[in-house]
């Protein structure tokens, strides 16, 4: 059978490449004009402008698109296709420079950054100025702006310059293009973040659905506007224009016992709203040295800014805890981070989940700031049992001995225990090489967890 995914993704990364070859095209022929034009050689034109960009208003390829959705003029475009040449033609810009320049230094004007171990030439701001504007010192103070913080390249991570050390001009930066964009613009998609110190999340994927989950009735009413909130947030803020009044996104406090289902219910929101979730590792967030903890929870909220993406804090003690009296300059400055914390949260424009085993542990600056606080208690018997009948395999058996309505009455355990005694118990039949699951495996399993709680049966 044909692969119709294979072959939609085929033609996009078709189009792509055919729509990057045009406008690497245009952009050779600007850069020799504009090299040609400032060293005095033999030109076809007397201004760049001369040279018309690529139309694009009829073209389906995701950079078309891309360039359409941002309403990207012709500067924008060039500085685009010369950040993204290294990473598509890293021998091109080398070779347009060298050839054209014909033996005249450049060195200054052109503003290379030195690579230790990229052989290409690696542009800068410089780079992008002089190709703009050339001599002309009113153009290239207007071109000035594509660095501003309110230009969308800023706005939206797209493009940035490298910070530079000691007094250098900051346009010695070099230009950086966000990795996803080079995604997007080479596979027609943007990559699911790879979990590392860069970037200390983690993708949560479930296989379960809405009816594994078991919860309490005044639970799941309360989790019913989180998702009425993904449903109709976005034309709530737009189409109503209530964005003047409620602050973007939505933040909810999730609290309760372990294995209660929290994450789980994180999981499931994500698959209901087709959003990607992501669990944010705080032991790679949180740090004693004074400003670290900032930097690495901005690289979480940088990355997942305008994706919709839910972030899930799992024991968010950590981070939102309660602030301190102040008694050392380390005590005001804990409360400073926390401050930054709740500005950073507030703004950000997605879901954001924060998760506690007690709901006292959280700061009550936090909890005002918050829609929903929702509470996963450990289930009742009713609630129990029923994940006690739905948590075994249909290819064992539970043998005479098993009463479950007993099981359930008499251990009070959350549901993630219950599927651990679940696994050990079948582990401990396919031991004996057989599917019956007998009462000494399940109390043996409830032992083990029970144990686990500091408790004794």
């Amino acid at each position: 059978m044909v692969n119709a995914k294979k072959i939609t993704d085929s033609k996009l990364s078709f189009n792509n490449a055919q729509s990057l070859l045009n406008e690497i095209d245009w952009f050779t022929k600007l850069a020799n004009a504009r090299i040609q034009l400032y060293t005095n050689q033999p030109c076809d034109i007397t201004d760049i402008n001369e040279l018309p960009a690529p139309d694009l208003s009829e073209d389906s390829s995701v950079y078309a698109e891309f360039i359409r959705f941002y309403q990207l003029g012709r500067h924008e475009r060039l500085v685009l296709i010369l950040t993204l040449l290294p990473h598509i033609a890293p021998q091109l810009l080398g070779s347009i420079f060298k050839n054209t320049a014909n033996e005249i230094n450049l060195t200054a004007e052109l503003g290379e950054v030195k690579a230790n171990s990229f052989s290409g030439f690696l542009p800068s701001g410089e780079t992008a100025l002089f190709l703009l504007a050339g001599n002309n010192l009113s153009l290239r103070f207007s071109c000035h702006k594509i660095f501003d913080a309110d230009h969308v390249f800023k706005q939206h991570t797209i493009i940035s310059l490298a910070s530079v050390t000691g007094h250098e001009p900051f346009l010695c930066g070099q230009l950086l293009l966000n990795d996803e964009y080079v995604d997007l613009f080479t596979a027609g998609k943007v990559r699911s973040p790879l979990f590392s110190m860069d970037f200390p999340a983690k993708k949560v994927v479930t296989n379960m659905c809405w009816d594994d989950l078991v919860l309490d009735t005044y639970t799941n009413q309360q989790l019913n506007e989180i998702k009425i909130w993904l449903k109709h947030g976005h034309h709530l803020h737009n189409g109503w224009g209530m964005n003047k009044r409620l602050k973007p996104g939505y933040k909810a406090l999730f609290y309760g016992p372990p294995g209660t289902g929290k994450t789980l219910t994180a999981g499931l929101l994500g698959k209901l709203a087709n959003l990607e979730v992501y669990r944010v590792d705080l032991s790679m967030v949180v740090s004693k040295y004074i400003g670290e903890t900032e930097k690495n929870l901005e690289k979480v909220f940088a990355k997942a800014e305008y994706k919709n993406w839910i972030l899930f804090f799992d024991e968010a003690d950590a981070l939102f805890g309660k602030r301190t009296s102040i008694s050392d300059a380390h005590d005001k400055y804990a409360n400073q981070e926390i401050a930054y914390l709740l500005q950073r949260l507030e703004d950000y424009n997605g879901l954001v989940i924060l998760s506690s085993n007690m709901r006292g542990n959280v700061d009550e600056a936090f909890g005002r700031r918050l829609q929903s606080i929702v509470h996963f208690p450990v289930p009742r018997m009713s609630e129990r049992l029923q994940l006690w009948k739905t948590s075994f395999s249909n290819k064992t058996e539970l043998a005479n001995d098993v009463n479950l309505e007993w099981v359930a009455e008499k251990f009070e355990l959350a549901g993630g225990s219950i599927i651990n005694v679940v696994q050990y118990a079948s582990l401990m039949a396919l031991d004996r090489g057989e599917n019956i699951i007998y009462k000494n495996d399940l109390w043996e399993g409830i032992r083990k967890e029970y144990i686990k709680e500091g408790k004794t049966i």
